[in-house]
């Protein structure tokens, strides 16, 4: 059974806390140039619950827009990036792991977005490795996310 009290996150100046009513489920890592872009990072661990499952208990996440498909929600205190909500998956929410107090027991178990990936960073593991979306998650990110970013064609 699910211990709430094991999973709880937040910002890096605290303004954000957040728990999860349930188990997360599909991290991953997410190479796409928007999710470099929002982390200014090379990748950007995500996993995911219902979005009725992701409580904000303390502060309030400002959203933005980032694409045709989604909006991310992030601290405006301190720009902690948070989560994202795509519009093939509205009752979902892809939150971002590291904003967990303790997420040594989600490791990612997939690569997406390979192909916008930035040339010096790999990691070390013999992870799944899809060059865009993965197929059972729906392909309007794949059309949307070349449009926006044709960074993605390569």
């Amino acid at each position: 059974m699910f211990d709430e009290a094991e999973r709880r996150g937040g910002c890096l100046c605290g303004a954000i806390r957040y728990r999860l009513l349930t188990e997360p489920y599909d991290a991953g890592y997410c190479h796409c140039r928007m999710c470099q872009l929002s982390s200014g990072a090379p990748a950007t661990v995500f996993a995911t619950v219902p979005r009725a499952d992701f409580l904000l208990e303390k502060g309030d996440l400002v959203c933005r827009r980032s694409s045709d498909i989604g909006e991310r929600w992030f601290c405006g205190d301190c720009g902690t990036p948070i989560a994202m909500v795509v519009d093939h998956a509205p009752d979902e929410i892809d939150f971002t792991v590291v904003t967990l107090d303790d997420s040594i027991d989600l490791p990612p178990r997939f690569h997406i977005w390979r192909e916008s990936r930035i040339g010096w960073f790999d990691t070390i593991d013999a992870l799944p490795r899809h060059e865009r979306s993965r197929p059972q998650t729906g392909s309007p990110m794949h059309d949307a996310m070349a449009k926006r970013h044709p960074i993605h064609a390569g």
